[in-house]
């Protein structure tokens, strides 16, 4: 049985209604990229602003809830996924109190995962998201945003029924046509089998920064083909 986690009520001005008949079948994360939560909420209440997402996460575990999951937060800016370019309209945002890589990126504390974990359980229990659309704001973003970033621990959630991670991931041999499909098959924006084109360059990048952060800073190997195979053909599955 899912625990439902204490939430704390701070509504923000920042939202609006979603399109009639709109499914909500995506789930993005994000850090917030500020040296406080405190921070983080005032500008995400701010009508200047002009931004917000339905939660907060402290790294001390506390959760704040800042637009009601039926109407539309401003947390995705422009962005894309698997066809679709008004992310907002389909996505629940989560922001997650970590201080980025402008003032410090850490990892995220086991009181914030472990609140994270229990309120996306309730988001997924109220909403048809498949594991393959819980995403990053860099899978939607490439080239645009790098969070939640190469500390954030995607296995761990995927391993409380959060997202997807596949465990029998194989080293393998992909051709620039091979990984330009992969990519699509994820959901990726591709225009070329071209790798040293930018779309392609960003896409690239982003699945690196998700599903094999540790060699973030090494060429395409065999490990990253076996993992974007793995998770292409996982999201065949979905």
């Amino acid at each position: 049985m899912t625990v439902q986690p204490n939430v704390i009520e701070h509504p923000s001005p920042n939202h609006g209604p979603r399109p009639t008949g709109a499914t909500i079948d995506i789930l993005l994360l994000h850090y917030t990229d500020m040296a406080r939560a405190d921070d983080a909420l005032d500008r995400m209440c701010d009508p200047a602003a002009q931004v917000s997402a339905h939660y907060l996460v402290g790294e001390d575990g506390r959760i704040w809830r800042m637009v009601s999951e039926d109407r539309r937060a401003w947390h995705a800016g422009v962005s894309w996924w698997d066809g679709e370019s008004d992310i907002n309209s389909r996505s629940i945002g989560i922001e997650l109190s970590n201080p980025g890589h402008s003032h410090g990126y850490r990892p995220f504390p086991d009181a914030q995962m472990s609140a994270l974990e229990s309120l996306c359980q309730g988001i997924l229990a109220r909403h048809p998201i498949p594991p393959s659309r819980v995403l990053g704001h860099s899978d939607v973003s490439p080239g645009r945003k790098i969070d939640p970033g190469h500390l954030f621990d995607w296995r761990r959630l995927a391993s409380r029924g959060i997202g997807l991670w596949p465990t029998d991931a194989a080293p393998a041999d992909l051709s620039p046509e091979d990984i330009t499909a992969a990519l699509a098959t994820i959901g990726y924006r591709t225009e070329t089998a071209e790798l040293a084109d930018p779309t392609m360059r960003s896409a690239l990048w982003a699945f690196r920064r998700h599903w094999c952060s540790r060699p973030l800073n090494q060429p395409f190997d065999r490990h990253v083909g076996g993992m974007l195979k793995a998770v292409s053909e996982a999201v065949k599955k979905t």
